[in-house]
């Protein structure tokens, strides 16, 4: 592998989250892809529909590329490495790769180690 190859896929990994609705009653496994250029998590719609959670707001994101839209956002109760948290998550379209996105992230108090491709717990900060 060259370093360039190396260097690109060193960032991107995917790790199993379970998501669940507000009152973390039911929950499911997910498969999520670490995005720390997403601000929320992102999944597909079906997959919070069917546990009960339901659209409570519209939020304005923009796409890597630029393209800029508004996407049905919902309260869910969020699992990463034994740690519940609840976050704002994301109605993606059927088939979009889930993400596990910042502000997840910081409300589990989980950061990257990209190199090791692993979540790691970090301290909240007061400054």
């Amino acid at each position: 592998m060259d370093s360039i190859t190396e260097r690109q896929s060193v960032g991107t990994f995917s790790v199993t989250i379970e998501v669940g609705d507000i009152d973390g009653r039911r929950f499911e496994e997910v498969e999520a892809l670490v995005d720390t250029g997403a601000t929320t998590t992102v999944l597909p719609a079906s997959t919070l529909r069917r546990l009960g959670v339901a659209p409570t707001r519209r939020g304005a994101f923009e796409y890597a590329g630029g393209e800029q839209v508004d996407l049905d956002m919902a309260e869910a109760k969020v699992r990463v490495e034994g740690v519940e948290t609840t976050s704002w998550v994301i109605f993606g379209e059927e088939g979009v790769t889930p993400l596990l996105g910042a502000y997840t992230l910081e409300g589990a108090l989980l950061g990257v180690d990209p190199y090791s491709q692993r979540l790691i717990p970090v301290r909240g900060l007061l400054k």
